[in-house]
């Protein structure tokens, strides 16, 4: 009896073994095919990136004859020197800098002081906010009503007016409110022993246990300043207030620019397409460098604020 358990367990091993070698070369045939899958991807993601840094140090001439694919012909770095010494693309970048800081401050400021309150489920008249709040998603105020608004509170032609009517994200208060969600309420019943407010146990445990979706609340709001040009399009009428992102769209549409970057005064013409590549690639330059930097706590931020409720 024990030398049939001995062999039946032997032929056990051998079938598990067996299966787990044909497991295994699918799995590598799997894994060959997927990262050939993402190699293919990535490069088709990167080609607009790496075919606009070419251009950005490519010649005029070189761009449009057609010669310039993800590597530079004629390389020169002039293009920048132009962009960067001449017309006001720098005032434009500071202008911009100052917007998105302010702006991103302000909102994760008040985002998250309206996505606490909606994490607590003794709130009274819970039940009526958050499906307010969601409600605004769907339904918004309109353009023509939103314009007129700001222009009776004297909003127009103002920094706040540029800052105002982006500052809260119904969608990131949310991601915000299931992020707190899943905050441990021991941690804040122990602030309450020791004499902390509501307000002390907000800023003092509830936010510095929040690193991750506050990262990427920043990432998402500041993006989203950095790279808005319709709000400045409808209430900034002063040219130095512009923000780069709109300074560029007059670039790429030809609406009114000359051949000296930042000079809209003049007759309009055709801006080189170097210029346009350049101006692209700077403006980007920030949002990519930083990236890096908080993507641990990006994917944190959108993994835990999406599946806890």
């Amino acid at each position: 009896m024990a030398e049939k358990t001995a062999v039946l367990q032997t032929v056990l091993a051998k079938k598990r073994r067996s299966s787990y070698r044909r497991e295994s070369q699918g799995y590598r045939v799997f894994t060959v095919f997927n990262n050939i899958l993402m190699v293919i991807i990535c490069f088709l993601t990167l080609y607009p990136f790496l075919y606009l840094v070419a251009q950005s140090f490519s010649s005029e001439q070189a761009i449009m004859q057609g010669k310039v694919s993800i590597i530079p012909v004629e390389f020169n770095v002039t293009t920048y020197k132009k962009v960067l010494e001449k017309g006001d693309f720098l005032r434009y970048y500071k202008n911009t800098l100052v917007y998105s800081v302010i702006g991103t401050i302000l909102s994760i400021f008040f985002s998250s002081c309206l996505a606490y309150p909606l994490s607590k489920p003794n709130l009274k008249l819970n039940k009526f906010f958050t499906p307010f709040i969601i409600f605004t998603m769907y339904f918004a105020g309109g353009l023509i009503p939103t314009y007129v608004l700001m222009i009776r509170l004297g909003l127009r032609d103002t920094v706040m007016g540029f800052i105002l009517p982006g500052l809260i994200s119904t969608y990131y208060v949310l991601l915000m409110r299931s992020f707190f969600n899943g905050v441990p309420h021991d941690l804040e019943e122990a602030g309450e022993l020791d004499g902390l407010s509501k307000t002390g146990i907000f800023f003092r445990i509830v936010l510095p246990l929040s690193k991750p979706i506050i990262a990427t609340m920043v990432l998402f709001y500041a993006v989203g300043y950095w790279n808005n040009w319709f709000t400045a399009f409808l209430y900034l009428d002063s040219k130095e207030k512009w923000p780069v992102a709109f300074y560029l769209k007059t670039i790429i549409t030809g609406a009114s620019q000359t051949s000296d970057p930042g000079d809209a005064a003049g007759d309009k013409m055709q801006v080189a397409a170097n210029i346009k590549a350049c101006s692209m690639l700077l403006m980007a330059a920030p949002i990519i460098c930083v990236y890096p930097f908080i993507q641990k706590y990006y994917v944190q931020g959108m993994m835990l604020g999406g599946v806890k409720e």
